[in-house]
């Protein structure tokens, strides 16, 4: 038994669990690839003020969740709580928006880290698929990149989850429901912090998961009431984009996620087989957000979708992805046979057949067991008599039927046999 274990909050992915994770990342980078977006990858950890200008001084993300330090020479560094921010100043600082025609497509994969309350579905450190569109203010970019992760979620087979949309406005009529929802909440009977909280940032008072709050919010300022002709012309827009593509959702006017930067469209996929922790994803529009970090007015969309909880919501659904086995051949050397064996299966990866071997000195018996659990196709067994004929016995692990092949033509007869 280690010593050590994996930190509070956090988890070691390990076979063969790990291969539906990759799978996952996989299928929701597939028609990001598909559409246009290049991949980026940046640093684990950034300027602090990085996210404190753009996720928000009144979001938990930056007032409790943020794992910070100090370096040696004294720059105050977090931990990336999320993507959108590292990966605009990344396209800033490299001006990608000057290089071409706009928008900038990306997308990324990677860890994230908050100091959250550890429970299922919630970790402080979790995998993320992310997707910005960086540059362009067109109701079509919102669309699609909805449309995407829905068909994201659909190629692996998930089925009952639920896409939420909304509009928070822009910087001409926010305002006004800003001022509006303020004078409603001065009213409330609310603890010192979310008081503090109505003050900064209002519209994330609607986003408390607290009863309590929640029953005191009925009767809240609508915020589609307040949006101006362009928000409502541009939100329609979107709505009639997305229904065009088959995508259902479901309009949620209380949706404003957690972080500041959200302008116009909102929107958030939810999995009711997750309890509490029911999003699974979600994004939206951020058009003020390059200004905001010092850089110039670059109106942007994107998304972020969870893996963890991807995963997790296709186990709720009792999901099986179809993967293939990690191994199509494994090999047995008895005898002296070794190093020829060691040979074949460097010339069958070479080949590009997935290969594997069984090593320290097992006897037939134990070397069978292992080549069952590689689940390979193809079992490779050679003696000292078999090299000497210049063949090996190539057996079927699913029909169990076995014969002698030449050596020399061994790796184009199980290429024909996988093919």
């Amino acid at each position: 038994m280690s010593t050590f274990k994996a930190p509070k909050g956090t988890y070691d992915l390990l076979p063969p669990r790990s291969a539906s994770f990759l799978a996952v990342r996989e299928a929701i980078a597939a028609p990001l690839k598909n559409s246009g977006y290049g991949y980026v990858e940046t640093p684990g950890f950034e300027d602090v003020k990085l996210f404190s200008r753009g996720v928000g001084e009144s979001t938990d993300i930056v007032s409790k969740e943020m794992y910070t330090l100090t370096t040696k020479g004294g720059d105050e560094l977090a931990l990336r709580p999320e993507g959108t921010a590292s990966v605009l100043r990344a396209a800033l600082q490299s001006n990608l928006h000057k290089l071409g025609s706009l928008p900038v497509k990306l997308w990324y994969s990677g860890s994230y880290y908050r100091y959250e309350r550890a429970q299922a579905g919630r970790y402080r450190h979790f995998s993320q698929v992310g997707a910005e569109a960086i540059g362009a203010e067109d109701p079509a970019l919102d669309a699609e990149l909805i449309i995407l992760a829905d068909q994201a979620y659909r190629s692996l087979g998930l089925r009952n989850f639920r896409i939420l949309l909304n509009s928070l406005g822009d910087k001409e009529c926010r305002p006004v429901y800003r001022e509006a929802l303020q004078g409603f909440l001065r009213g409330l009977d609310l603890d010192e912090e979310t008081v503090r909280r109505a003050e900064i940032n209002p519209l994330r008072v609607l986003d408390d998961k607290r009863p309590d709050v929640q029953k005191q919010l009925v009767g809240a300022p609508v915020l589609r009431d307040y949006l101006c002709d362009a928000c409502k012309a541009y939100h329609e827009e979107v709505r009639t984009l997305v229904t065009a593509a088959g995508v259902a959702f479901e309009d949620d006017e209380k949706l404003v996620r957690g972080l500041d930067y959200y302008t116009r469209t909102t929107f958030e996929f939810v999995h009711d087989g997750l309890g509490s922790q029911s999003a699974v994803g979600g994004g939206g529009r951020y058009d003020g957000l390059s200004e905001m970090i010092g850089g110039p007015a670059l109106p942007s969309v994107g998304w972020a979708l969870g893996v963890d909880r991807t995963v997790l919501a296709l186990e709720a659904e009792g999901v099986e992805l179809d993967i293939p086995a990690a191994t199509s051949v494994f090999a047995i050397a008895l005898g002296e046979a070794k190093p020829a064996v060691f040979g074949l299966v460097t010339e069958l990866r070479k080949a590009g057949v997935a290969a594997d071997m069984s090593y320290g000195g097992k006897g037939l018996k134990g070397a069978m067991k292992d080549a069952n659990r590689s689940g390979a196709r193809f079992a490779v067994v050679a003696g000292d008599r078999d090299l000497a004929e210049g063949v090996v016995q190539l057996k079927d692990m699913e029909s169990g039927e076995q014969d002698a092949v030449a050596v020399a033509g061994l790796v184009a007869e199980i290429r024909a046999r996988l093919a």
